[in-house]
């Protein structure tokens, strides 16, 4: 049982480290020192964690987990090491400020998810119907 609590303790730790990294990516997005291939890979990276489209659908057993737990922490990892030391710097103390006074609001985020969802949803129904 002790190994459960330890086990839920450290993947909650990681639930936590994951919002603190999306968080940080999202101000690091927004700051205007931002080189533009870096903007680009923030975007997918953003869009991937806020879609409730996934790659792998997660109702299918194990593995449609793999794609959160694998693509999400590679694209994070990835994003933090095209950012500046001084873009990184500043969206850590951004995004530490900003979860200290509440709750972020990521709705402009969700809305442009779905716009990309859309879009790809209505390019692909036109390819098949052409």
């Amino acid at each position: 049982m002790k190994e459960l609590k330890s086990f839920i303790i450290k993947w909650k730790q990681i639930a936590k480290s994951f919002k603190q990294n999306i968080a940080v990516l999202y101000f690091a997005y927004r700051n205007p020192k931002t080189p533009l291939p870096a903007r680009i890979v923030l975007l997918i990276v953003i869009a991937y964690a806020f879609s409730p489209i996934d790659l792998i659908p997660d109702f299918i057993p194990v593995v449609g987990y793999l794609d959160d737990l694998i693509l999400l922490p590679i694209g994070i990892w990835f994003a933090i090491r095209l950012l500046p030391a001084e873009v990184l710097k500043d969206s850590r103390e951004k995004a530490a400020n900003h979860n200290n006074t509440g709750k972020p609001s990521y709705w402009i985020s969700g809305v442009l998810v779905i716009i990309i969802w859309i879009a790809l949803a209505c390019w692909l129904f036109y390819k098949v119907i052409h």
